[in-house]
């Protein structure tokens, strides 16, 4: 394995990304909590004000983000591996013109595979990212080791809760957890399913006092999204809730959170930090 590693990362060290983008993992402590409808609605936001924006159904085995849209996708990602799928095969474009990958099953088998496989995969990941603006991983509820890589080497996290003292107990465990790997990657807290503003702020504070005690580290405040009826009409439809209607208030709600995290006034200058790539091929081949 260490012949093969020192190899493949000799390989990478040509695989320039020139553009510059963002990558973010959208985590919750536990399922139920709404993470995948976030994701899905919070990257056709990005989508809607002009970013090119990549979608990566993480949760693999219960991907829902193709059912959230009603898209029906000939490949997932786990068909570039097994079935020998292109990389172009594999993304879609799906409601609102965003482009896609769809979960699959069997992802435990993604740092088994060999060298060949892995070196192709990542030379046609490395260029097809180079087209989009924000890469988006909606990861699956809890933190796997596998899955821990990709949370680990993204520019940013967004964690997902709602004001349920469990759903935030087990928020805060997640950021535990990711901390205890990687201190300086940032924390971007979104409150779902409030039942007003003070519910919000108050379920803020909450993880910001626990997070500050414990942690030592400070957290950012995205903001809140209401609990909303048109959401849950949305889901039935098979349509992401800020097409279904652009004037609710969780679409009103997620389009200031879209606005506040893309002017980054709050968070340190990405220069100098290292691509998402380098970070990712660094943490699964330098073991």
């Amino acid at each position: 394995m260490t012949d093969q590693a020192a190899m493949l990362r000799k390989r990478f060290e040509q695989f320039q990304n020139p553009k510059k983008q963002r990558t973010l993992a959208v985590v919750s402590g536990k399922g139920g909590v709404g993470k995948s409808n976030f994701s899905l609605n919070f990257s056709l936001s990005l989508k809607l004000k002009g970013y090119s924006v990549l979608l990566i159904d993480m949760d693999i085995g219960m991907g829902n983000v193709d059912i959230l849209m009603g898209s029906q996708p000939s490949y997932s990602i786990i068909d570039y591996f097994k079935n020998n799928a292109s990389f172009s095969d594999i993304i879609h474009t799906g409601a609102g013109g965003i482009d896609f990958i769809a979960g699959g099953s069997g992802l435990t088998d993604f740092l088994d595979m060999g060298e060949d496989q892995l070196a192709r995969f990542f030379q046609e990941f490395e260029s097809h990212l180079s087209n989009y603006d924000y890469i988006l991983f909606d990861m699956g509820a809890g933190i796997s080791t596998d899955t821990l890589h990709f949370i680990l080497s993204v520019d940013d996290v967004i964690v997902l809760t709602t004001p349920e003292p469990t759903s935030i107990t087990d928020a805060y465990a997640a950021m535990k957890f990711i901390h205890l790997q990687k201190d300086d990657i940032p924390f971007y807290v979104v409150v779902n399913r409030t039942i007003s503003i003070l519910d919000g702020k108050e379920t803020y504070q909450k993880l910001k006092n626990v997070v500050g005690r414990f942690l030592e580290r400070d957290i950012i405040n995205l903001g809140a999204i209401p609990d909303d009826q048109n959401v849950a009409k949305a889901v039935r439809k098979q349509v992401p809730f800020i097409i279904f209607n652009e004037n609710s208030q969780a679409s009103k709600a997620l389009t200031e959170i879209a606005d506040r995290y893309c002017k980054q006034e709050f968070a340190d200058p990405q220069e100098n930090k290292k691509p998402f790539m380098a970070k990712l091929k660094r943490l699964l081949f330098e073991r």
